[in-house]
């Protein structure tokens, strides 16, 4: 209750747009390969700045 207005910091932020992004890329996989292959791709640079962050 209390985390109610606690402010996300960026590695959250990153976290919820890649799964977003992998939720997409799923969904897409079904309809056109091409399009969840780019999706795939923007999902994977965003996991590279997670893990820059990390480090």
């Amino acid at each position: 209750m209390f985390g109610l207005f606690k402010k996300k910091s960026e590695a959250d932020k990153l976290q919820e747009q890649y799964q977003k992004l992998m939720k997409e890329a799923f969904d897409l996989s079904k309809v056109n390969r091409t399009k969840s292959d780019e999706k795939t791709a923007e999902a994977e640079e965003v996991l590279k700045k997670i893990e820059s962050l990390k480090n």
